[in-house]
């Protein structure tokens, strides 16, 4: 394997190799959004390697979604086994025919690494999915508490439900917040608040958007007007679920708001939101497609809220390499079968990846390792924000992992000029650079990160 510090750019980017595989893809697929073509054979560790040669160190990790590396021994042995070579050549209708090693794959793979609290699972096949699931989880039971428990179905609503009409179709909601993303499928759009090209021409459900905390940096100079804004918001957050025009039966709210532009919040306003939805007994969905395992420095990011009581679900994907929702409660299992269900149910090869991701994880306390060096990591920026106050602002993120972010006046160009540094970082919201390294990612790492950062600033500045 090459040396940690191994970082070569020979050419443009993208090369001209690149720049020619993707005008020839472009003309049977879309490429307009490829920043370069990859060979993944190349590809090792926290690196990843053009069709130009040239070689990056990659703090983006194809949009937080590579956990422990490219071409992870671990994760090519568990590719070759038998377990895995059988789910894709026989890929069950896992709802009707399950494997003999379905339950086993999902207790010691996923299972193990599932949020305090919640001890069941439902599989599902990306980010976007997992939300509407749970969104459906959310709506059924509600509606199941309103009949009463072992009240079945009236005749009215199975006929008006296949005419998109009441009582079979009710009105419910599911509450987001303002620069929220939770996917492009219908129902997870419509709490999508991020920005208008994932929802433009797009029919959405009139749902309820709440504020969500404008944090003011350094938090330790804020402290009363911060914990001023959260009030504020935890106040509507409760007043929109008190005055919709519907009932509210879920509140979906990110850890860390990502593509919205990495906005943090404090534990106490997610505490906050803990009582409210307790209170109204409103389903609280924790989406932890992108800070789920282990990039803020604890399996989960909303392990650092501190809760008195666990999310009712936990969404999960990306590093996952699969994707699905936990939960504990017994009454957000349907109340008949096939409520949930299509033909995979997710993909059982994915979920058996996604167990030898888990180990990777547990074994090497890949979590712990990145709360340490992400601590060493924020000392850095703080030392960067300090020598270009204007380039570097709002610095967050500090012991959240290596969960780091920063505003900017220009990220798309710093984020160009860190490629042709050697270096795949990446944007959020309108002004936001973020990094999202692998697992893997150490101290060593570090020293060229901030040395083509202190490059790329120094010429913008």
């Amino acid at each position: 394997m090459s040396g940690v510090l191994d970082i070569s750019v020979a050419t443009a980017v993208p090369g001209p190799a690149s720049k020619q595989a993707s005008e020839q893809l472009n003309t049977i697929f879309d490429s307009r959004a490829v920043h370069f073509v990859v060979d993944y054979d190349k590809s090792e560790g926290n690196y990843i390697v053009d069709v130009d040669g040239n070689r990056y160190l990659d703090v983006y990790s194809q949009i937080a979604s590579i956990p422990v590396g490219y071409n992870n021994p671990a994760l090519i042995k568990a590719a070759q086994s038998p377990e895995i070579i059988s789910a894709l050549v026989n890929r069950p209708a896992i709802g009707n025919f399950p494997s003999n090693q379905w339950h086993d794959i999902l207790k010691n793979g996923l299972l193990a690494a599932a949020p305090p609290g919640l001890d069941k699972i439902f599989t599902a096949q990306s980010g976007s999915e997992a939300n509407e699931l749970a969104y459906k989880a959310a709506f059924m039971l509600y509606r199941r508490k309103q009949r009463g428990e072992g009240v079945d179905w009236s005749a009215e609503e199975i006929s008006s439900c296949l005419n998109n009409a009441k009582p079979g179709s009710p009105d419910l909601a599911i509450l987001s917040f303002a620069n929220s993303f939770h996917g492009r499928g219908f129902g997870s759009l419509s709490t999508t608040r991020s920005k208008a090209v994932h929802k433009l021409d797009i029919p959405s459900f009139n749902w309820p958007q709440a504020p969500f905390p404008a944090l003011k940096y350094p938090l330790e100079k804020h402290e009363a007007e911060n914990a001023a804004e959260e009030k504020r918001c935890l106040a509507k957050v409760e007043e929109l679920i008190t005055s919709w025009h519907c009932p509210v039966a879920g509140l979906i709210v990110e850890p860390i708001q990502s593509e919205g532009g990495d906005n943090h919040a404090s534990a106490a306003f997610f505490q906050g939101l803990r009582d409210i939805t307790a209170k109204h007994g409103v389903m609280m969905i924790a989406d932890e497609v992108q800070t789920g395992f282990g990039a803020t420095g604890k399996f989960w990011g909303h392990q650092h809220w501190n809760l008195n009581s666990p999310p009712d679900m936990v969404t999960f994907s990306k590093k996952a390499q699969t994707a699905g929702y936990f939960f504990g409660n017994a009454q957000l299992v349907p109340d008949k079968a096939y409520r949930q269900f299509n033909t995979w149910i997710g993909d059982p090869a994915r979920v058996i990846m996604s167990k030898a991701v888990v180990q990777e994880i547990l074994s090497k306390d890949l979590a712990g390792q990145c709360a340490r060096v992400g601590e060493v990591l924020y000392k850095e920026f703080e030392k960067l924000a300090t020598k270009y106050p204007n380039h570097v602002k709002n610095l967050r993120g500090k012991g959240m992992g290596t969960y780091i972010a920063f505003d900017t006046q220009d990220a798309a160009g710093l984020v160009k000029s860190m490629k042709q540094l050697g270096i795949n970082i990446g944007t959020c919201g309108t002004q936001t650079v973020r990094l999202r390294p692998m697992l893997i990612f150490t101290e060593a790492h570090i020293a060229p990160l901030m040395s083509a950062l202190d490059q790329a600033l120094a010429a913008s500045a």
